[in-house]
């Protein structure tokens, strides 16, 4: 048996340290990262994707420092605290900026199950942007009025800026742009907060793309811009009947992708 089937072998069961519930989020963390891998938003070994332990306030988890997207797995994941105590034995730790902002949204906004972070090329453009995130397309329309920004501090190294983190992201945002530096999303699952930032990073390729032709963009109305948003919002067309979690429908559909991608699953 090669280890690509000992591994299949093994992820059929739980490993007996964690919960059914946390077995199932950490496949579904590292479905996440292997995603990320396949759609070319990582950024080398940097950029994070964290998951809430279910059944805790105060824990994490997060990928392991040094380790590429594409080689994450359930169980590699790094189980950290808010206070940034490594929770279980591990042979890794976590990159010290992503314990910086995923402790300091995890703390304040409990509706938090996941927290995406990324430094894309159409990202990162339009972050350094001064106009922002601008409603020039159907997929930013989703963000309209419900983006938030954050100025640029350096590398999120100092724990004190977790404070003014939080205070720009505010209690109900759930997309972020980090000034100078890339884009944020959060969701009340892996689901909705991988997706979120999908769309959101397509929003900036595309306004990217307007600005390079040089031409003006059609503006739309504010009333339509609203109308939109509430429609991506009440997310009717993309649940499941079976799984009435946000995005359930376009998540499922993509970690199909992942099935043929990798010798080595994702779920080991």
């Amino acid at each position: 048996m090669n280890y690509a089937t000992a591994a299949v072998a093994s992820a059929t069961k739980n490993p007996p340290a964690w919960s059914d519930e946390e077995w199932v989020v950490r496949k579904d963390l590292a479905a996440a990262y292997r995603l990320m891998a396949l759609l070319a938003l990582d950024d080398s070994i940097y950029t994070h994707i964290s998951a809430r332990v279910p059944g805790t306030e105060d824990q994490f988890l997060i990928n392991p420092y040094g380790m590429l997207f594409g080689d994450v797995t359930a169980s590699s994941l790094v189980k950290v605290d808010t206070q940034g105590r490594i929770v279980e034995p591990s042979a890794h730790d976590v990159n010290p900026a992503g314990f910086t902002i995923h402790s300091a949204l995890h703390m304040a906004r409990h509706d938090a199950q996941c927290i995406v972070h990324t430094h894309t090329v159409g990202g990162v453009a339009v972050s350094s942007l001064a106009c922002g995130l601008q409603p020039c397309n159907q997929w930013a329309l989703q963000f309209y009025q419900r983006v938030a920004y954050h100025d640029f501090e350096g590398i999120a190294l100092n724990h004190a800026e977790r404070e003014r983190l939080v205070s720009d992201l505010g209690p109900v945002h759930k997309a972020l742009i980090l000034r100078n530096h890339g884009l944020l999303t959060l969701g009340g699952s892996i689901a909705e907060a991988f997706i979120l930032m999908i769309n959101l990073e397509r929003a900036c390729r595309v306004q990217i793309a307007i600005q390079s032709s040089g031409q003006i963009a059609f503006t739309v109305p504010s009333e339509v811009c609203e109308l939109t948003a509430r429609q991506y919002e009440s997310g009717e067309s993309n649940r499941l009947a079976d799984d009435a979690t946000p995005c359930a429908r376009e998540w499922r559909a993509l970690k199909q992708r992942l099935a043929p991608a990798s010798a080595l699953p994702f779920d080991c």
